[in-house]
């Protein structure tokens, strides 16, 4: 069944789109939740219309938005954090912590929500992280983290570990012989 999507459909299609979908799951399910009507002759031109329109907005706005993006591009992000030996942070970094630290930088404000990260960053190293800022316009910055000086508090806490695992033996050895 052919059907006009009404509004973003995750898997399925942007918003004015014309899909191919099975008819049970067009009847049942986005038909009556609004997600859909059914793709008249009518509905079909005002979806082509539609899309016209919306890519001569999007022209418009990457137009405006190029030098943002120029700005953006290649900039080089640095944050130091804990982590443990295997390089795995204690915390993570996270899409908020980048738009911060990318207004810091280059004064250029960006919406925590156009950067493109399925995970938090977890690790220790050098990733690139995707800005969707509209379009076709999607710079690249590359974020490097950094572990912070974990190595003196490794050794404080496996001494630590040691003194409190010897007390229960001498526990132990005291119950024994009794």
């Amino acid at each position: 069944m052919k059907i006009v999507l009404r509004q973003d459909v995750p898997k399925l299609g942007e918003a004015g789109t014309i899909q191919t979908v099975a008819d049970g799951y067009a009847r049942n399910y986005l038909i009556p939740q609004g997600m859909a009507v059914l793709a008249t002759v009518g509905e079909i031109k005002t979806a082509e219309h539609n899309l016209k329109v919306r890519e001569r907005k999007v022209a418009r706005q990457e137009e405006a938005l190029q030098s943002h993006a120029d700005k953006i591009e290649g900039t080089r992000l640095e944050f130091t954090a804990l982590a443990g030996d295997q390089g795995r942070l204690f915390g993570s970094i996270t899409s908020n912590d980048i738009a911060e630290q990318l207004k810091e930088k280059t004064g250029e404000d960006v919406d925590r929500r156009k950067i493109q990260l399925t995970d938090p960053l977890r690790t220790v190293g050098e990733h690139e992280v995707e800005i969707h800022i509209v379009g076709r316009l999607r710079p690249k910055v590359l974020v490097v983290i950094e572990a912070e000086g974990s190595s003196e508090s490794d050794d404080s806490t496996t001494e630590d570990v040691a003194e409190t695992s010897a007390e229960p033996e001498v526990a132990g050895d005291e119950a024994a012989t009794e």
